[in-house]
């Protein structure tokens, strides 16, 4: 028997790439298309630098011979590898839809195991590009068994490398827990949908009609559960916002963010800073203005822009350096402190904490939102979540106090006293248990019920107390802001802060992990 020839093999071996380049059939790919959705390869082709994609298990199929699969397509339903991202090395998993449905079964989640296993030994982020029919049902519970293990692995490898889940298409059930666990999820308007369980079920269970799109659009998602971090109009948009996202973000905990050359001065004055806060307490400004003009460039990629709208997150450079920028948002609930804000905030920090970036905090905050809803929600606990998380921090950490700063929001919001490394504050600043109104209302309540003219002397004291308390004077005096600057100064002082912070070193206590009040 004569062995077969090499150029037969290689013939053979050609076939079977080019049959796994196209394993879905013509009508799913056109179906794909008909949708507005690019294909698994299509999408990876447009994410990654021009042929850096290096593919693994591209000849893998299932096993599943006894479980009425009548095919055995290539890749099984999901696409993995590496490549590189702006010259980055990045690991990358893309669901097919056209093979399948994108379910997931034995073989596809072991491909998935194996390529995050790899991106975590490595040090390179993970990105997943998510767009299946949720657990292979024909293999029954080996689907279930094998989606806990891609859900361990998204625990090992958190705030080790950073992992990232986009969602361009269906995620539904078990399948939505993985995203969850990532450090950041984007979606797609009107194509991508999250959900545990579909608006059928629902409607069965409790009676209530909800479309698609309301049950776990991107909307719904970005605005009411938190869910989503960042939403875009096509795929290509969000994909280029991951790329965006991605610039900000060191390979793993054990590197520095990727700095550039700064093209802003460094010593740029802003003179425009003084008029953009009010003279009234009262009246609203918006602190997104501050902080572009404040930023190289202006730049800045708001994190969770919809939701939790009180507080302002997002990824910016100072000096060519990422940082985090956190800050009450006046323009939005006055600034206060409220559910959503406290723990949108405090996910945030703990995601720069884990990846060594820089947090910048703007301080105009009146306390914390009160009312029967928040109370019986657990505002307590999750502002402790805040609390806890600067408190936890050991990056570099900055606050700039423009105006209000009262009461135990204060304290949260990077005080001295939890641990900033570096205090500015503007003339501006209040720095109070509480605000003039309320804290003339509790000191002086006999003198005002004994006066004259009640409505006077309330006027009186209340402008004696703005004057003596309302300042940032006290605070400086005791050492609780390092400086009171000019708002045009802002800018260069935090340059100079940030430079002389880049080589601060924190020990950390020996222990398992702390355990924050979730």
């Amino acid at each position: 028997m004569s062995e077969l020839p090499l150029a037969d093999r290689l013939a053979d071996l050609e076939r079977r790439k080019e049959e796994a380049l196209h394993a879905g059939s013509e009508r799913s790919v056109e179906r794909q298309h008909a949708k507005g959705k690019m294909l698994a390869r299509e999408r990876i082709d447009y994410f990654l630098d021009d042929g850096s994609f290096n593919e693994l298990d591209m000849l893998a199929r299932h096993r599943a011979l006894d479980a009425g699969l009548d095919t055995r397509p290539y890749t099984d339903g999901v696409i993995t590898g590496w490549g590189t991202v702006d010259g980055r090395k990045v690991f990358v998993m893309a669901q097919d839809f056209t093979v399948m449905g994108g379910a997931l079964g034995e073989v596809f989640a072991e491909k998935i195991h194996k390529v995050m296993d790899l991106a975590n030994s490595v040090g390179a982020p993970m990105i997943g590009l998510n767009d299946g029919a949720g657990a292979r049902i024909q293999e029954g519970v080996v689907s279930l068994d094998a989606y806990g293990g891609i859900f361990r692995r998204n625990v090992a490898a958190s705030g080790v490398i950073p992992q990232i889940s986009v969602i361009l298409g269906p995620c539904a059930g078990g399948a939505v827990y993985s995203p969850a666990m990532t450090d950041f999820i984007f979606m797609v308007r009107e194509k991508s949908h999250m959900f545990i369980t579909g608006p059928d079920v629902v409607k069965t269970v409790t009676g209530e009609e909800v479309t698609l799109e309301e049950l776990g659009g991107a909307g719904s998602h970005s605005s009411k559960s938190g869910v989503a971090t960042f939403v875009g109009e096509d795929e290509k948009s969000v994909l280029d916002s991951v790329k965006h996202l991605l610039s900000f973000l060191p390979a793993n905990n054990l590197e520095t963010p990727p700095e550039s050359e700064p093209l802003d001065d460094p010593d740029r004055l802003i003179p425009e800073l003084a008029g953009m806060v009010p003279d009234s307490p009262n009246v609203p400004y918006d602190m997104i203005e501050i902080i572009t003009a404040v930023m190289d460039d202006g730049e800045f990629l708001e994190y969770h822009s919809a939701w939790g709208r009180s507080i302002v997150c997002g990824f910016s450079r100072l000096d060519g350096k990422p940082v985090g920028v956190v800050g009450n948002q006046p323009k939005v609930l006055a600034g206060v402190l409220d559910i959503e804000s406290s723990e949108k905030a405090a996910r945030f920090i703990r995601t720069c904490d884990a990846f060594n970036i820089p947090i910048v905090t703007f301080v105009d905050v009146p306390g914390f939102l009160p009312g029967v809803d928040q109370e019986h929600g657990g505002i307590i606990r999750h502002g402790a979540k805040l609390l806890y998380a600067y408190c936890e921090a050991s990056v570099p950490r900055m606050q700039v106090i423009t105006r209000k700063a009262y009461g135990g929001a204060y304290v949260v919001m990077d005080s001295k006293s939890v641990g900033c490394d570096y205090s500015l504050a503007w003339p501006s600043a209040e720095l109070a248990v509480m605000g003039p109104q309320g804290a003339v209302e509790i000191i002086y309540r006999r003198e005002l019920q004994g006066a004259a003219d009640p409505e006077a002397k309330r006027a009186e004291l209340i402008d004696e107390y703005t004057k003596r308390n309302a300042n940032p004077y006290i605070a400086a005096e005791r050492g609780y802001v390092d400086d009171v600057i000019d708002p045009a100064e802002t800018r260069i002082k935090l340059v100079q802060g940030i430079r002389m912070l880049g080589s601060k070193v924190e020990e950390l206590p020996q222990r398992k992990h702390g355990n924050v009040p979730l």
